[in-house]
């Protein structure tokens, strides 16, 4: 099948080759303005916002998040988001630098952010907002602590639940150049206001974004490690001819659905923000539905098969790849039956072979215990019988051929 993107290249090979035309034969710089430049932005760590559930005092204080990029660059840029925000949320002092342990930063890293300029930024709630760019750039594989001082209240938190990723909040005040982290006293488990880090790459760089539920998401990984299969993936690729060419987003949320809100927005509908409007997308690995299937929201096959269409017409309508992976096993989880399972086989007998994917990588082959093809093989699953141990998040990565994320490009 050629993908639909794959004719990037050539509308790029295009442009260059009449720009070169327009410059020879003499005519306007203004008719070569619109010609591509040799750099583009990517995402290099994403995270999907939601409304956070647990309760987090960051009024008045300081909150550092840490967060890890895929590949490095310069003129990096903050995206900061309340979207689920009940008012406004005021900013006054933010710094990214480069993590050392716990909340201290690197000496020397810690940079001021700015938003038009200014040190002070509002959200409104529903906006989402970028930073103006570094100064300096930031290098690839490398935790950042990206950190906010509130002011007043700010109501209902816009974040990242499951982050299966320590940050924190200080005691009252601003506490954003503070190095060695000894004003953050709280350690919290989820991301708050971040929705992501992007940076300038050349045009051979793409962002992935990894859509799904909290296998995507990392659940059950060790915390703090980065050991989620998308990071994993990343770490895998890095010393590789590929390691440029893929910034790595992920948009798992835990407990996400495609067909319903929920844990989330669903995949239906949050799929153009934490997608296809990112930065630099041009790929998207899917994996999500199992939620849909445990809580009987898809009843039958054809229930996924229908969305998962939608998915793939809205991506292809911008030109974007898609790769996806039949559902892992669940057996032995709580909410695991017969009929449920059935939904389970069907949805991913069409995956497998519908062809209408750009490429199919089968984690369910890969994680699954080939004695008992409903369970995960023994040291794969874990206790819970629903999520991938860090080997198994592990197995997942290596299974995934860098050459499937191209899609012919």
């Amino acid at each position: 099948m050629t993908s639909p993107v794959a004719a990037a290249p050539l509308r790029t090979f295009t442009a260059a080759v009449i720009t070169a035309l327009c410059v020879v034969i003499g005519l306007p710089a203004s008719l070569t303005a619109a010609a591509p430049t040799d750099e583009h932005r990517v995402v290099t760590w994403g995270a999907s916002t939601d409304l956070v559930a647990t309760k987090i005092d960051a009024g008045e204080k300081t909150v550092r998040n840490i967060v890890h990029t895929s590949v490095g660059g310069p003129q990096a840029q903050l995206s900061l988001s309340n979207v689920f925000g009940d008012r406004p949320v005021t900013f006054d002092a933010v710094r990214v630098g480069e993590q050392s342990t716990g909340a201290a930063v690197v000496p020397g890293t810690n940079q001021p952010v700015t938003f038009g300029g200014q040190s002070s930024v509002t959200l409104q709630p529903g906006e989402v907002r970028q930073s103006d760019p570094l100064a300096r750039a930031i290098r690839a594989d490398t935790s950042l602590a990206v950190s906010l001082h509130v002011v007043g209240d700010p109501g209902a938190l816009t974040g990242h639940n499951l982050a299966m990723q320590t940050s924190y909040v200080s005691d009252a005040g601003d506490a954003t150049a503070d190095e060695r982290g000894t004003a953050f006293g709280t350690e919290i488990e989820s991301w708050l206001w971040v929705e992501a880090v992007t940076v300038r790459a050349p045009q051979i760089t793409s962002t992935v974004a990894f859509l799904g539920d909290s296998i995507t998401d990392g659940h059950s990984s060790t915390p703090s490690a980065n050991l989620r299969w998308p990071d994993q993936f990343a770490d895998r690729t890095a010393g590789t001819r590929y390691g440029p060419r893929y910034a790595v987003m992920n948009q798992g949320i835990s407990a996400n659905k495609v067909l319903i809100d929920g844990a989330g927005e669903s995949a239906l509908k949050r799929f153009d923000r934490d997608v296809l409007d990112q930065p630099g997308v041009r790929t998207v690995v899917v994996m999500e539905g199992i939620n849909d299937i445990r809580w009987d929201v898809a009843d039958e096959p054809q229930d996924l098969i229908s969305a998962h269409r939608e998915l793939i017409r809205r991506a292809h309508e911008r030109g974007i790849c898609v790769v996806a992976s039949p559902l892992v096993p669940f057996e032995g989880s709580s909410a695991w039956t017969p009929a449920r399972e059935e939904v389970r086989a069907g949805f991913n007998e069409w995956v497998r072979t519908s062809g209408e994917y750009d490429a199919v990588v089968d984690f369910d082959a890969v994680v699954r215990d080939p004695a008992r093809p409903t369970w995960f093989r023994p040291g794969y699953g874990a206790a819970d019988n629903l999520h991938p141990t860090d080997a198994g998040y592990a197995a997942m990565a290596a299974a995934v051929d860098p050459q499937q994320l191209a899609c012919d490009r």
